[in-house]
């Protein structure tokens, strides 16, 4: 991602899975989500998708017989910032680690039809971009995926996808894209509010000082 003048851009190669309702447990399967860590996800993504063996936590790609077949392990689109997929994507469990794989693999944006609810919101929470497009898009995009490699630019503040001879308009809650432009957390929209809360707290310890008492 960069800024310009025009606002913050997404560009880069779509990679592209032409299949409906990609859960998240094959976005990165049960036996990697023992970790704690938030990062270090990118091996696993796809993981039985884009390997021909079994692998388990700690085992890099390095060490693994990658499927040569896969979108993701062909050059050029191994280096895809955005993913073209079609309905339903992100469906399944609430698994958070799902979108850590894609952001750690270096995926900023995915285009999709619609997505399952709680990934697409967590998506924001993590720094990237879900786009739902109406399937006529998407499968205008697809064709042109069959045609050539399809690179794109996507202008975060003005909602829109450039093409080299077409433009499309993309809708998001402000306060949702506002998360990646700004790169928000939680912990930092909560504290956007920090006078407020200061307020409250004052406000609460003299009109309700027994609550204190043991502090």
């Amino acid at each position: 991602m960069k800024s310009n003048s025009e606002g913050l851009i997404i560009d880069g190669i779509a990679a592209f899975i032409d299949r409906d309702n990609i859960d998240t447990d094959q976005i990165i399967p049960t036996e990697y989500l023992k970790s704690i860590k938030k990062f270090g996800f990118e091996d696993y993504l796809f993981d039985g998708w884009r390997y021909q063996d079994d692998g388990k936590l700690g085992i890099t790609k390095d060490e693994r017989i990658i499927n040569e077949e896969f979108i993701l392990n062909i050059k050029p689109f191994d280096a895809a910032k955005i993913l073209l997929s079609r309905d339903n994507f992100g469906c399944g469990s609430s698994r958070e680690h799902a979108v850590w794989a894609l952001r750690d693999f270096g995926i900023k944006a995915v285009i999709a039809s619609s997505f399952g609810d709680i990934f697409y919101n967590n998506c924001f929470k993590n720094g990237v971009l879900p786009i739902k497009l109406d399937k006529d898009e998407i499968e205008m995009l697809f064709k042109k995926t069959k045609e050539d490699i399809l690179e794109i630019s996507i202008d975060l503040q003005k909602k829109q996808i450039n093409l080299s001879e077409k433009v499309i308009h993309f809708e998001v809650d402000d306060h949702l894209i506002n998360r990646i432009i700004f790169d928000l957390d939680d912990v930092d929209i909560t504290l956007k509010e920090k006078n407020k809360i200061l307020k409250f707290e004052k406000e609460r310890i003299k009109n309700k000082p027994w609550i204190y008492t043991n502090d």
